[in-house]
């Protein structure tokens, strides 16, 4: 299933996230801002006090039926555009996929939104992220060499060759320059083989083989209690496109039936991340 790896070498993402309209009629355009002027810094020697200075996360994954996916729509209407940025907008949802923002008040929200989509609750997990630093949440396992095709920033329709490893969703966290109680999140799907061990040849030939689909990141400012869902804007069975591989489990799940008496059946299924600021410590 989907589970929390330890957090890997930090890595900067050296590309520029731009804002977009996301819902076009109503959302204003975003100034462009550089990754590189809120991603970590690459410091390994840090002090104590800096590796206690951390930013803490709960993840809630929620499946729920892919004949159901059209209803996410009332969700995504619930949650607001404007605190995001990408590497492009366009490339976010030519891939599938679908984000929005909410905050402590739209949480119990969110929740009825997907459990009346038929949706169950699947994962429940803290992440404690420090500046720096990544976390690689594990999507799938990949056990074959498979292609993966997706849209790239630029428009142009781009495949890769991925496997064996995992498809994951790496995050990385710092706090906002100039206030004690702001984060900047960044989150990208990403193919990463996991190395065990403190081998530092092994690590290096394990970090050689990722590919990161920056096309599909996304940033963000956030305080506690703010949260940030991303899904798939629709059911993709095929599972080398990227929006089918990371949202999708055409093997389905099982599913229980709010009619009393029946068993449960298994279908098709796809996944949402939800993903709240709990604690920042500065």
């Amino acid at each position: 299933m989907i589970r929390a790896l330890q957090i890997a070498c930090a890595s900067c993402l050296g590309f520029c996230l731009v804002g977009c309209d996301g819902r076009e009629e109503r959302e204003p355009m975003w100034e462009q801002v550089k990754i590189g002027d809120i991603a970590p810094s690459g410091d390994d020697k840090r002090s104590m006090a800096q590796m206690l200075k951390t930013i803490h996360f709960g993840v809630r994954i929620f499946e729920i039926p892919a004949e159901n996916v059209g209803a996410l729509d009332k969700l995504w209407l619930e949650l607001e555009m404007r605190p995001l940025r990408f590497s492009s907008h366009s490339a976010f949802r030519a891939n599938s996929f679908s984000i929005g923002a909410g905050q402590m008040r739209l949480w119990d929200r969110a929740h009825e939104l997907l459990y009346a989509a038929g949706g169950q609750q699947v994962v429940a997990v803290s992440l404690l992220l420090s500046d720096s630093e990544d976390n690689d949440l594990i999507v799938r396992g990949l056990g074959t060499t498979q292609r993966v095709f997706y849209t790239a920033v630029n428009g142009a329709k781009e495949v890769t060759t991925v496997g064996p490893g995992v498809i994951a969703l790496r995050l990385q966290a710092e706090k906002a320059p100039g206030s004690r109680d702001m984060c900047t999140l960044i989150g990208y799907p990403v193919f990463s083989v996991p190395a065990g061990g403190s081998i530092p040849q092994l690590a290096e030939r394990a970090k050689s083989r990722e590919f990161s689909f920056t096309s599909a990141a996304f940033a963000l400012k956030m305080a506690p209690g703010d949260f940030v869902a991303l899904g798939p804007d629709k059911y993709i069975s095929d599972q080398t496109a990227l929006g089918g591989l990371f949202f999708s489990k055409p093997e389905g799940s099982l599913f229980f039936s709010a009619s009393e008496g029946k068993p449960p059946e298994s279908k098709p299924a796809v996944s949402i991340f939800l993903l709240i600021c709990t604690r920042i410590n500065y």
